[in-house]
């Protein structure tokens, strides 16, 4: 993660969002009990069961990050081919010219 941050693959807020999950996942191996008292805060009986409950909706949370995400690449790149088709038709002409041969 800390490589990543350097070589700017990820972003400042990225970073620190899988820093306060990793330091989360540690926490809670570390301190077991603490998964008992966050469960019962949450109405569960155990702790691993909240955190399944937990990782589940993050999980969920994540998978549709990386949908919207595509979804706006999809739509930047529509407007890119539109954009393209229209200020270069010539450029078309030549193409389908080229296919014929």
């Amino acid at each position: 993660m800390i490589l990543r941050l350097r070589e700017k693959v990820l972003s400042t807020q990225a970073a620190f969002f899988w820093l306060v999950i990793w330091l989360g996942a540690f926490a809670m191996i570390l301190l077991p009990t603490t998964t008992t008292q966050i469960a019962s805060l949450f109405g569960v009986g155990r702790g691993v069961d909240v955190i399944l409950y937990i990782s589940l909706a993050l999980l969920f949370y994540l998978v549709f990050r990386g949908y919207v995400m595509i979804e706006d690449l999809r739509h930047d790149i529509t407007t890119l081919v539109r954009q393209l088709a229209i200020t270069s038709p010539q450029n078309k002409r030549k193409r389908l010219k080229r296919k014929r041969r």
